[in-house]
């Protein structure tokens, strides 16, 4: 656990907005930088290496999702998208492109602490299996997993997968066969005290079957229960 001052890179174009934003923030004990349009963020996500993004996806000079796209092909850092009310496309979309989380504005500032604590927390502490020993590796099938060098291979090839994607991953994988709840996986990779809707878990899973079973149809390695949750098939055992 470490003591040092957590970063946040603020970005979002509206003066009042912002400057309230950051004032809370500081009083919560975080480091903020604030970037006013898209272009400016890249620049700062570089300078500042921020622990957490709070992205609008409304800005000038480069749109929000196409700041959330670059900033996941160079790092796993957690995004949390800042959307207004009637633009849940865009939020799907941002989700997509991977961000980890959303809130809808006009939102309590008590809400946004919590959904980053809960968002720092789960990238500090792993996914949460208790007082279990996590596997180094873990496989099944052609999916392989190994947690210490955060790597992922699907029939001997490697594919990269953010953060909340690889969590969601391990959790399913050690529990290959069974049915885990929605409440379960979100309990475990969001945080008990996450707040929002199961819609992040769905385009989270959405997210990672094209990434570990691409052009997958009914058969996908991740099978969705209607009503309870997922489950990671287990391979076929041989002549069955």
């Amino acid at each position: 656990m470490t003591d040092r001052q957590l970063s946040v890179l603020v970005v979002e174009d509206e003066g009042s907005f912002v400057e309230a934003l950051v004032v809370s923030l500081e009083r919560e004990g975080f480091k903020v930088r604030v970037a006013r349009d898209g272009i400016q963020a890249l620049e700062l996500f570089d300078e500042f290496r921020p622990d957490l993004v709070l992205l609008d996806l409304m800005l000038p000079r480069l749109p929000g999702l196409d700041v959330c796209r670059s900033i996941r092909s160079r790092s796993a850092v957690p995004i949390i998208i800042l959307t207004a009310k009637g633009t849940e496309v865009d939020t799907v979309v941002g989700l997509e492109v991977g961000a980890d989380d959303y809130v809808t504005k006009p939102f309590r500032m008590r809400e946004l602490v919590a959904r980053i604590r809960a968002v720092l927390r789960r990238g500090a502490g792993g996914i949460g299996t208790g007082s279990e020993v996590r596997p180094e590796v873990v496989s099944v099938g052609d999916v392989s997993l190994n947690t210490s060098k955060h790597e992922v291979t699907v029939a001997g090839s490697e594919v990269k997968l953010p953060l909340k994607e690889f969590e969601l991953l391990e959790l399913l994988l050690v529990n290959a066969g069974r049915v885990l709840t929605r409440d379960t996986l979100i309990d475990r990779v969001w945080g008990p005290d996450y707040v929002g809707d199961t819609k992040t878990l769905d385009v989270h899973i959405k997210r990672l079957r094209s990434r570990i079973d691409p052009g997958a149809s009914a058969s996908s390695l991740i099978t969705t229960i209607r009503g309870l949750g997922y489950r990671f098939e287990m391979p076929p055992r041989p002549g069955s």
